[in-house]
């Protein structure tokens, strides 16, 4: 059973940088695209970026392009976040999933933006 464990959030003063971590286990991740998802509070959680496992290559939301870069680390299992000039509507939790999302989901991170 896969598990989605992920970190890296905190409080930032807007225009601040966090990188969040998300590791897998339980699974192999090759034929999938990772993502990152992130939902604010009263509203539904949405795509933020995505990464495919194998081949690297990489999409993100249109609000966080230019901003945002997601990674992974194959021989850790774990997808990275870099989240840069961070903005008070990027406040929310954070997930991983693939994507689309097929696994359970994890606790998530909180990221909270200070404007």
């Amino acid at each position: 059973q896969v598990q989605l464990v992920e970190s890296g959030g905190g409080l930032v003063q807007a225009g601040g940088s966090l990188r969040l971590s998300c590791v897998a286990s339980g699974g192999t991740f090759g034929s999938y695209v990772m993502g990152w998802f992130r939902q604010a509070r009263g509203k539904e959680r949405q795509f933020v970026a995505g990464i495919i496992w194998n081949g690297g290559s990489t999409r993100y939301a249109d609000s966080v392009k230019g901003r945002f870069t997601v990674s992974r680390d194959k021989s850790k299992n774990t997808v990275y976040l870099q989240m840069n000039r961070l903005k008070f509507e990027d406040t929310g939790f954070y997930y991983c999933n693939s994507d689309p999302p097929q696994f359970g989901w994890g606790q998530g991170t909180q990221v909270t933006v200070s404007s």
